[in-house]
Order: structure tokens, then sequence, then C-alpha cells
């Protein structure tokens, strides 16, 4: 028992000192508060209210006139699904009709000479009702809106040519006068 003494003893505070001096160099981190910084305020002297003036009349902005001239919104062959490409073209106679909301617009649907003309009527009214159901969701009031297909009977272009019949696949946004 002495000699368990006489080894475990120095062991056992070897072991320690080699961990107390491992705790040593964990050491912990703080951080110091930022220092307060008070704000000065300026004094406030009481003043007289000063007399109310009265208002004055607000000057209206001009409104400039909308641009009715719209570009005409083009289709795919044998479709009624807007191109990208007619997103903007929307957006901008979009911007333009919220000058004046009162206006009444025709929705004039076209379409190339493929296809029967019973189709292609009816390809023209679905063009138009797609162009109004955009203006629709933009906010406008279907009321404001009419419809119209054309069919292959006004193109706008030669029919000869596929050029041609791309520029006839359209719907034309006119002023209801």
């Amino acid at each position: 028992m002495n000699k368990l003494r006489m080894y475990f003893l120095p062991v056992a505070l070897g072991i320690l000192t080699l961990t107390m001096y491992s705790c040593k160099a964990k050491k912990m981190v703080t951080t110091t508060p930022a220092p307060v910084v008070k704000k000065e305020t300026p004094e406030v002297t009481k003043t007289e209210p000063e007399p109310e003036r009265a208002p004055e009349p607000q000057k209206e902005e001009p409104v400039a006139k909308p641009d009715y001239n719209f570009e005409n919104i083009l289709f795919e062959f044998n479709s009624a699904v807007l191109k990208t490409s007619s997103f903007a073209i929307l957006d901008k106679a979009v911007a333009e009709m919220k000058k004046d909301t009162s206006v009444k617009f025709e929705l004039n649907g076209h379409s190339s000479a493929e296809g029967s003309p019973a189709h292609n009527m009816s390809l023209s009214i679905d063009r138009a009702n797609s162009v109004k159901s955009y203006l629709v969701n933009a906010g406008f009031s279907a009321d404001n809106f009419s419809v119209k297909g054309f069919g292959e009977a006004k193109p706008a272009s030669s029919n000869t040519t596929e050029e041609g019949r791309a520029l006839n696949r359209r719907v034309e946004i006119k002023v209801v006068k």
C-alpha cells in the first residue's frame, strides 16, 4: 500500500498538472460591449405657433395624351396562345390605356389563309379573346373591349410567302369612336 501511494500519487499529480495546463490554453473569449454614446439633444425652446396658412391650390400635373397607335400582336401558326414577344407590346398598350380608362377598344383578330374559312374565323376570335384576357388580367374592365374576328378576310400582307402569312396572324387594337 505504501508503494502504491508512492507511485500513484506522483502519477496522479502529473496527469492533473497536464490537464490543468491544457485548460489554461483554452481561454474564454469575451467581447467588450461597445461604449454607449449619448446623443446630445438640442434644447427645445418654446415658440409661438405660426398662424396657419391657407392651403395652396394643388396644381394638377398635365397628363400626357395617350398614344393609341399600337403594334399588332402576332401569333404562331394555328395557335391562340400569346407569343413571348407579344408581352412587351401588350405591356406598352396597358401603360397607354391606363392614362384614360374610359376609352373603349375593339380587338380585331385575324388569321392567315391556311385552313378552312370556318376554322380561321374561330381562330381569329380566339386570338382576340386571348388578348382581351391579358388586358382584363392587367386590371381593365371587360366592358371596355369588344372582340371581332375577321379570319382571313383582311390580310395585312400577301399570303403567298411565310413571312406574309406570319404578319397576317395578328390581333389589332383599335379605339372605338
